[in-house]
C-alpha cells in the first residue's frame, strides 16, 4: 500500500476517541504511505478543520468534491488539476438551469467555488436526477452529478468528483490505484471506490447510499463506525499489525495487549481496580445466566428452572424472537461452542414456524413447540420480524455462514414481505397496531420510532444478506429504501422550525424545536415524550449523524434517565389523567408510573446505553455507566447477579422475571464494546 485517502466527516472525525484512535495507530506505523484527505468541504474549510483536531499531518489534500488538490506539504494548490476542470464548464448557466428546476435551492455561498455549484434538492428520487444530468447535456454542458444524504446536491464538472481527482493524482505520483486503499462513508465518497483495483472501507455509519453504490465492487464493510472503522479496515488490509482476536470477541478494533497499550491513553476507564473487579464478576455471571437460558429449542426469555409459572406468566417459558435476537446480538461476538449453537437453533426454531405469509411467529412454546403468532392481548408482534432479520444479519456477518444463508432465503424474503406490507399507505413507514411492540401493554400505534427505526436497519441488513447471497441487484433496491426511510424519519420525528417546509413541523408548529426524534407519529396528533430506547438506537443503528445524537444525550442526561441506575425506557412517564393515559396500563400494576414500560428501568436497554456514550466519544463516562450497570446487575430477588428484567425507577429495586437472558447478553456486548473484556484478562 503507497497511498492511503480518506473522507473526513463521519469517517475520521465524529468520534474524538476514535480520531485520536487512528492518529496513534497512523504514527505506530514505521514507513507510512503517503496520506490523502478528501472532503466536500472546499479548501478554506478544510483546512480551518485540519487544525482543530488530531488527525496526522497529510500530504495531499481534496477538496470541493473533488474540484481542488491541495499539495500541503508545498502549501499550494495544483493547478494544472484545475486547468483539467474548465472543458465544458460554465457555471452561469450551470446555475441557470439547476435554478429553474423544481425543488432546487441554492446553498449559502460558503459551500460555493467556481468548479462547485451546490444545492438542496430533498428526497430525489433516482430518475430525477437522471432528468436533471439529461438537461445538462441537452444544452451541452458536461457535468457530473453527486448527489448525497437525500438532500445535498453537487453539480461539478465532468471531470471533477473525488475519484477523479484521486486517480489524477495517483497518475502525478505513479501510483497504481490498486496500491491505494479509500475509506468514506456517504455518496460523494462513492467515485473513489470505483476506482479500478483499488481497496475500500466502508465504516458502519455509511449512508445506505455508499452501499448501494459499492455492490459491483469488493469492499471491506467495517462493523465499528467512524475512525474505529477505518482502524480495522487498515488492520483487515495489513497495513497495521495482524491482530489477534480476544477470547471475549472485542468488537471493533481487536488488537493485542500490546498494540492495545500503544492506542490507548492511560487508565482509558477511568474506573478504580475493585469496580473493574466487579464489572469483570458480571461479565462472568452474565455468561452464566445466558447458559441457564439454552434450551433445546434456543435461547428461553427467562431462566426456566428459576422462575415460577403464574397463570399469563406461563409466555415466558418460550423462545420469544425479539428477545432471543437480541440476545443472539449480545452474544455473537462471544467464541463459545454452547452459545454459538443455541444462536443457531433459535434461528431455526423461528424459521420453521414461519407462517405462509411470512410472519415470524411471536414465541415458541418450549415444552409444546407451538407457535404464538401475537403478543399481549392478542395484538400482532411487528417487532418480531424486524429483530429476527436484525439477528439473522449479525449471526451470519460473524459465522460467515453463507450455506445456512442460501438455505433460508425464501423465509427471509417471505419475511421482509410480510413486514413492508405494514407499509399499507407506501410511504416507507410502517403502521404499528397498539401495542404492537415489545411495549406491549403501551399505547403506541401508527408510526412508532422504535420500529421504524428497527426497519431502516432491518432493510440495511436485509441488503446486505442478499449482496453475499450473490443478489446484487435486488441489494441495491433495498439499500436505497433504507435510504427513503431514514429521510422519512428525520423528517417527520425530528421538528425543525427553522425548515418551515418540513410536513411535520408545518402541522405541529407550536411543538418548535426537539432535541430528541419523537416517540410516535400519527394522522391525529404525536408523542412528544421521549423513547429513550428508541433515541439511543437511532445513533447505534446510524440514523441520526453524531451532532444530533449529541443534542439528544445532553436532554437526556440533563433529565437523569440513568437514575438510579441505567436506563430508564421512556421519559417522562405517563400519569393518570395524562390524555395518554390508558385503563389498562394498570394490568397486573404493570405500567403504573415508573413501572415496565411507562418510564421503567431496564438493564436490556442499559446496554445499548453504555455503547451509546462509549460511540459519543465519552468513553470514561461510559466505563462509570457500566459499573453503574454491573450493580444494577448484581441485585436480585432472591439472590445476588439475577439480571432481572427491569427495576423500578424510583427505588431502583428489581422487579419481573430473573436470570432475563437479554439483560445478561446486553451486557455481555456493551463490556465488549468498551474493551472492558481486555481488561478481564488482566484481573485474572
Amino acid at each position: 500500500m503507497k497511498l492511503f485517502c480518506s473522507d473526513l466527516d463521519g469517517t475520521l472525525i465524529g468520534n474524538p476517541e476514535g480520531t485520536e484512535r487512528f492518529r496513534r495507530a497512523w504514527k505506530s506505523l514505521n514507513r507510512p504511505p503517503l496520506l490523502v484527505y478528501s472532503s466536500g468541504r472546499l479548501l478554506p474549510d478544510m483546512l480551518n478543520l485540519l487544525q482543530q483536531e488530531p488527525l496526522p499531518e497529510a500530504d495531499y489534500l481534496v477538496a470541493g468534491v473533488g474540484t481542488q488538490i491541495y499539495d500541503f506539504r508545498a502549501g499550494k494548490c495544483l493547478d494544472s488539476f484545475s486547468e483539467l476542470l474548465q472543458e465544458n464548464w460554465n457555471l452561469s448557466e450551470v446555475e441557470a438551469l439547476a435554478r429553474d428546476f423544481p425543488g432546487m435551492k441554492p446553498q449559502p455561498l460558503e459551500y460555493q467555488h467556481r468548479f462547485k455549484s451546490s444545492w438542496y434538492l430533498p428526497k430525489a428520487s433516482r430518475d430525477t436526477i437522471f432528468l436533471l444530468h439529461e438537461l445538462f447535456v441537452s444544452q451541452g454542458l458536461s457535468v457530473q452529478i453527486v448527489y448525497s444524504s437525500l438532500r445535498d446536491l453537487d453539480i461539478l464538472p465532468a471531470r471533477a468528483s473525488k475519484g477523479a481527482a484521486l486517480l489524477w493524482l495517483l497518475e502525478q505520483l505513479q501510483i497504481s490505484s490498486a496500491d491505494c486503499v479509500v475509506a468514506g462513508d456517504s455518496g460523494n465518497d462513492s467515485s473513489m471506490f470505483l476506482l479500478e483495483g483499488v481497496r475500500g472501507i466502508v465504516v458502519d455509519n455509511a449512508h445506505p447510499e455508499l452501499l448501494e453504490a459499492v455492490v459491483p465492487v469488493e469492499v471491506f464493510v467495517s462493523p465499528s463506525s467512524l475512525a474505529d472503522g477505518v482502524v480495522e479496515g487498515l488492520d483487515h488490509y495489513g497495513l497495521l499489525p495482524r491482530l489477534l482476536k480476544h477470547r471475549a470477541g472485542l468488537t471493533g478494533l481487536n488488537r493485542d495487549a500490546a498494540l492495545q497499550r500503544l492506542l490507548e491513553v492511560e487508565n482509558p476507564s477511568g474506573l478504580k481496580k475493585s469496580e473493574r473487579h466487579l464489572i469483570a464478576k458480571g461479565y462472568d455471571e452474565a455468561l452464566a445466566t445466558l447458559r441457564r437460558n439454552i434450551t433445546p429449542l434456543g435461547f428461553s426469555a427467562c431462566s426456566l428452572s428459576d422462575n415460577e409459572v403464574l397463570g399469563t406468566d406461563e409466555n415466558y417459558r418460550s423462545v420469544w424472537a425479539r428477545d432471543s435476537c437480541m440476545t443472539i446480538m449480545g452474544t455473537v461476538l462471544v467464541e463459545d461452542e454452547e452459545i454459538r449453537k443455541a444462536q443457531r437453533t433459535t434461528l431455526e426454531t423461528l424459521l420453521r414456524h414461519i407462517s405462509p405469509i411470512g410472519q415470524i411467529p411471536s414465541n415458541v412454546r418450549i415444552d409444546s413447540g407451538t407457535p404464538d403468532y401475537s403478543g399481549v392481548g392478542g395484538i400482532c408482534s411487528v417487532d418480531s420480524g424486524l429483530w429476527f432479520v436484525i439477528g439473522f444479519f449479525n449471526y451470519i456477518r460473524v459465522t460467515g455462514d453463507l450455506q445456512f444463508l442460501r438455505t433460508h432465503l425464501l423465509s427471509l424474503r417471505r419475511a421482509m414481505n410480510w413486514l413492508a406490507a405494514h407499509d399499507s399507505n407506501n410511504d416507507g413507514l410502517l403502521e404499528i397496531p397498539e401495542a404492537g411492540d415489545w411495549t406491549d401493554l403501551f399505547a403506541r400505534s401508527y408510526n412508532v420510532l422504535y420500529d421504524e427505526v428497527l426497519w431502516y436497519r432491518c432493510n440495511l441488513c436485509y441488503g446486505r444478506l442478499l449482496e453475499w447471497s450473490g443478489d446484487g441487484v435486488r441489494a441495491v433496491d433495498y439499500f436505497h429504501q433504507a435510504n427513503v426511510i431514514r429521510a422519512q424519519i428525520l423528517d417527520r420525528f425530528w421538528p425543525d422550525t427553522t425548515r418551515p417546509n418540513q410536513p411535520f413541523a408545518a402541522i405541529q408548529f407550536s411543538l418548535g424545536d426537539v432535541s430528541y426524534l419523537l416517540a410516535e407519529i400519527t394522522p391525529f396528533g404525536f408523542s412528544w415524550r421521549c423513547d429513550v430506547f428508541g433515541n439511543v438506537l437511532a445513533y447505534l443503528f446510524h440514523v441520526v449523524d453524531i451532532e444530533k445524537a449529541r443534542r439528544t444525550f445532553h436532554f437526556l442526561w440533563g433529565v437523569g434517565v440513568n437514575e438510579p441506575f441505567p436506563v430508564a425506557c421512556l421519559y417522562p412517564a405517563v400519569n393518570s389523567g395524562d390524555p395518554d393515559w390508558k385503563p389498562y396500563y394498570t394490568t397486573n400494576l404493570l405500567n403504573l408510573p415508573g413501572h415496565y414500560h411507562n418510564g421503567g428501568i431496564w438493564p436490556m436497554v442499559g446496554g445499548f446505553w453504555v455503547r451509546y456514550l462509549h460511540r459519543l466519544g465519552l468513553h470514561q463516562l461510559a466505563c462509570r455507566e457500566l459499573y453503574r450497570l454491573a450493580l444494577l446487575n448484581q441485585q436480585g430477588l432472591q439472590s445476588s447477579w439475577e439480571f432481572n428484567e427491569w427495576a423500578h425507577a424510583r427505588t431502583g429495586k428489581p422487579m419481573g422475571k430473573r436470570y432475563q437472558a437479554w439483560s445478561a447478553a446486553s451486557y455481555v456486548r456493551a463490556c465488549q464494546e468498551l474493551g472492558m473484556a481486555q481488561d478481564f484478562e488482566e484481573l485474572n
